[in-house]
């Protein structure tokens, strides 16, 4: 990836808005890609966000309910304020921003003044140059939610609403630019339609799953839908969000213990779940990701999972090999990567197996993205496991000199 050819300036964080260019915020990121010579490297961040919310008054035009639709225009002409139709969550708990002292992470308002494309892929575009990147794979931010709506239908009209309008304005406009579907995964017939209809949207390169829900990923309703998957050889990701009204984490009085352990629960029952239930072994061709959950947790439940099952192994008698094993053959987005501990993270890398199934991300916009350089400076790697982290492994896993 070379050098950009925009300049770009640095920006003291006290200047630093919700106007403020994305090659300004990264200038220092776009220095870092020069000095360590990234254009050397394939890099690919499989995990970004936009802020789709900007956009939600092109996303609702593709709700397909025709009252749930007319419902949604009239709010978005008509609100005073409050979140966008039909999203849920804590709204009034959002507490990334830092009252204000990091605001990009929660909103993205800087000009754009290429008509060419959609204002979406002109951002995103100057992340991929400014961190020196070959690919970026966006994700939704507030729809992360939608796996604890109220209203289940809700998940279904807004995923293949955004769906839609991701395969139509976003993915087109630069092949660089590559995205997971969404999988309304509380109503297993419509997922397994989902995975039908989109399979083929040229950019996509598998489907998502929002991990902060309740429905439990070993239910035979969901059989159907691994088998699609498998079938069409497409991953399956769990990215992780938080929930502060799960209630667990009802008990935390502070936004970074609930955030710190929130993003690993979700995943760790998940996987847990998808584990002892067999499902590696039920559908072995099946690529499994599991996102922005970090890493410590999983020598944690590496361990534990073992542990148990050498003295239970009669209640996983699909399994024919101990839970860690499974674990090694699946992968991992990198962010946020723990690295204030070393040694831990060494030991971590070693027993993920994370040479050939860790998968560097960003997630940028949010205010504990991670810069490539993270995974480049780790002194206890080699030279290829460095390469294959920042982009060779999700090379091979996405088949991305396909394009």
């Amino acid at each position: 990836m070379g050098p950009s050819s925009e300049k770009s300036r640095e920006m003291p964080i006290q200047q630093i808005d919700v106007h403020t260019d994305t090659r300004d915020i990264l200038a220092h990121a776009r220095q870092q890609a020069d000095e360590r010579n990234f254009e050397d490297y394939f890099i690919v961040d499989i995990d970004a966000h936009h802020m789709e919310t900007t956009s939600w008054h092109e996303i609702i035009r593709y709700i397909e309910d025709p009252v749930i639709r007319a419902q949604a225009l009239e709010y978005q002409q008509f609100r005073t304020g409050a979140p966008p139709y039909g999203l849920s969550g804590d709204f009034g708990l959002r507490y990334q921003g830092v009252g204000g002292r990091i605001p990009h992470t929660d909103n993205r308002l800087e000009k754009v003044e290429e008509k060419d494309v959609h204002p979406d892929v002109i951002l995103t575009r100057r992340a991929i140059e400014s961190l020196g990147l070959d690919y970026m794979v966006v994700f939704p931010t507030a729809m992360l939610f939608l796996g604890v709506h109220p209203q289940p239908e809700m998940e279904v009209l807004l995923g293949r609403a955004y769906n839609r309008w991701l395969a139509e304005r976003i993915l087109p406009g630069d092949k660089r630019i590559k995205s997971f579907m969404f999988l309304p995964f509380n109503d297993p017939e419509a997922s397994l339609r989902t995975v039908e209809e989109f399979s083929e949207v040229k950019g996509s390169i598998g489907f998502i799953i929002t991990s902060t829900r309740y429905k439990p990923v070993h239910h035979n309703h969901y059989m159907k839908v691994y088998a699609a998957l498998e079938e069409r050889e497409m991953p399956l990701c769990f990215h992780a969000g938080y929930y502060w009204q799960d209630p667990s984490m009802l008990q935390m009085n502070r936004f970074i213990g609930m955030h710190a352990l929130s993003f690993v629960i979700c995943n760790l029952v998940h996987m847990t779940n998808w584990v002892l239930n067999g499902l590696p072994e039920r559908f072995p061709r099946l690529k499994i990701i599991w996102m922005e959950s970090g890493l410590a947790w999983l020598p944690f439940l590496m361990q534990r999972l073992d542990h148990e099952y050498m003295m239970r192994t009669s209640e996983a008698p699909l399994l024919k090999k101990p839970p860690s094993e499974y674990m090694r053959e699946m992968f991992f987005s990198s962010q946020p990567i723990e690295t204030d501990h070393p040694q831990a993270l060494e030991l971590t890398f070693e027993m993920i197996n994370a040479e050939t199934q860790l998968l560097y991300s960003s997630d940028w916009p949010h205010w504990d993205f991670d810069l490539p350089s993270v995974i480049f400076d780790l002194p206890f790697l080699s030279e290829q496991a460095r390469r294959n982290i920042l982009g060779e492994n999700a090379r091979r896993l996405f088949k991305l000199d396909e394009d």
